[in-house]
């Protein structure tokens, strides 16, 4: 069951699906967080998952910010 996935989400950009992981494994890192590498998250606790999860959402919105700031001054 490690390899399905059921998330519901779909990128609605389907090639940026690894620059996604590599952030994810870069935050993990960053925070201190070992990534499962089977790919199973639920022995990993919820705290460190929502953590992920938030500094993600967070670096995210950082890069639309700067795009959006550099498109706007030319």
């Amino acid at each position: 069951m490690a390899s399905q996935s059921r998330s519901s989400n779909s990128l609605v950009v389907p090639q940026a699906s690894a620059a996604l992981d590599q952030m994810k494994y870069e935050v993990a890192q960053e925070l201190g967080i070992q990534i499962p590498q089977d790919g199973y998250y639920g022995n990993m606790a919820t705290r460190d998952a929502g953590a992920l999860g938030g500094y993600i959402t967070r670096r995210l919105v950082q890069i639309a910010e700067q795009q959006l700031s550099s498109s706007f001054s030319k």
